[in-house]
């Protein structure tokens, strides 16, 4: 199969998706953020020192939903309908995972602007705690569904 992103001759390209119709779609992103268990009773006890991390990092994650399209440069502009976001404290991992659902009615799928959302709501969680622990990671960020357009449903 060959990359759409890349013309006849080898250089990258947006695709042309003007003659595709615009159809409902939907994708969703999981990751998560692993930490101590200390840190993580950090967030979920309110003690972090710059405020509220989960409802932060939820605000910084459908923002960079938004801004999908001025970080990846072959992204098209969409007009996303909908960003869910839901961060999860879980003891087990320990740390937070993180589940991002966006929707639009366009001509192309919305999985980067999902990945994007994860992404940027993971490091935003990364950045309001790393003053006590700088060790986390950030791991498994993947598309978990996709639907909508030409290539129907995909679901992990």
């Amino acid at each position: 199969m060959p990359l759409t992103h890349f013309n006849e001759q080898g250089d990258a390209h947006m695709v042309d998706v003007s003659d595709k119709a615009a159809t409902a779609r939907i994708a969703t992103a999981t990751g998560y953020l692993k930490m101590t268990a200390e840190t993580l009773a950090l967030i979920t006890e309110g003690r972090a020192k710059k405020g509220d991390v989960l409802g932060v990092a939820r605000l910084a994650g459908i923002m960079g939903a938004k801004k999908t399209a001025d970080l990846i440069p072959l992204c098209h502009p969409l007009p996303i309908t909908s960003v869910t976001l839901d961060l999860t404290p879980d003891a087990d991992l320990p740390g937070v995972r993180v589940s991002a659902s966006v929707k639009t009615t366009g001509q192309t799928g919305v999985e980067m602007e999902a990945l994007t959302a994860v992404s940027v709501a993971c490091l935003t969680v990364y950045d309001m705690v790393k003053a006590v622990e700088k060790t986390m990671v950030i791991g498994d960020v993947k598309v978990t569904l996709k639907d909508g357009g030409k290539s129907g449903r995909f679901e992990a």
